[in-house]
């Protein structure tokens, strides 16, 4: 709601739970941002939203689209956008999904809908993951304001993002060990560090129980006898403070505030996706 309040207007309208003829929020006007300033679109634009509760979705799976299959969860929604834009109710259709969506498939159903619909391809937008995340990191104040915190989240760690950035620390391993070796600054106790971030041993306790126990789903993943050449490359007890570390610049006071090059930081920071509200 936000987020398309940013690009098209303040007038965007949202709509209640519950049936609504094949419309999440609706905008009636000219667009401010969207598709680009030079170039908005006017009318009635028709918004969207389909969220799934799993990770490393994408558009193209059978269940969300197929040409064929009537039992989608698109080819449920074509009636209405067809409705509606008989109608006179819909100019312009945006869709967007907590999914991936490769070029390829927004090409094949940005023209499967308009076909089927009788909108024109240019008038269909559709928004995966990957440009909702740019969205939400270049308009921070969106996620403020849909109260967003990826901490608040849970940490979804897939397969293909864990092997990328064993890889990618194994590569840096030399340089990575120097530093934890020989840290910039003086090793402490982690009761102390505890004592200087204010931090009660009740709190201490509290939180490593509630984020120490991601290490888990990781650790399965390393023992699997497949990924045997991955749990070699790196120590599982080192991914785990890099994993943590990501999480928000306060949680380094929960876990040891380990020393580490800020390119291993940036690596981790693709295990920590939030799958769902953004």
């Amino acid at each position: 709601m936000f987020l398309c309040q940013r690009l098209l207007g303040i007038s965007v309208q949202g709509f209640a739970k519950g049936p609504d003829g094949g419309r999440d929020a609706k905008f009636v006007g000219t667009a401010e941002l969207h598709p680009s300033k030079a170039a908005p679109r006017a009318g009635t634009t028709i918004i969207q939203a389909k969220h799934t509760n799993g990770y490393n979705r994408n558009f193209s799976e059978s269940d969300f689209f197929s040409t064929t299959a009537a039992n989608t969860v698109l080819a449920k929604e074509i009636p209405r956008i067809k409705k509606l834009r008989e109608s006179k109710q819909l100019d312009h259709y945006m869709l967007f999904a907590n999914r991936r969506l490769a070029g390829n498939a927004e090409s094949e159903i940005r023209e499967y809908i308009a076909a089927q619909c009788g909108i024109p391809a240019s008038s269909i937008y559709l928004c995966g993951l990957e440009q909702l995340e740019v969205w939400l990191k270049t308009s921070s104040d969106v996620a403020r304001k849909a109260d967003l915190d990826p901490v608040d989240s849970p940490l979804i760690v897939s397969p293909d993002d864990l092997a990328e950035v064993v890889q990618a620390l194994a590569r840096q391993k030399d340089g990575v060990s120097a530093l934890l070796d020989d840290p910039p600054t003086g090793r402490v106790t982690y009761e102390q560090k505890n004592l200087l971030n204010n931090m009660s041993a009740d709190y201490a306790k509290a939180q490593r129980r509630k984020y120490l126990k991601e290490t888990a789903q990781i650790r399965a993943f390393l023992a699997a006898p497949e990924n045997l050449e991955l749990l070699h490359m790196y120590d599982m007890r080192r991914i785990s403070g890099f994993v943590l570390s990501s999480r928000r610049s306060w949680c380094l006071s929960i876990e040891a505030s380990e020393s580490i090059c800020p390119s291993s930081m940036a690596m981790t920071a693709g295990l920590c996706r939030c799958r769902g509200g953004w």
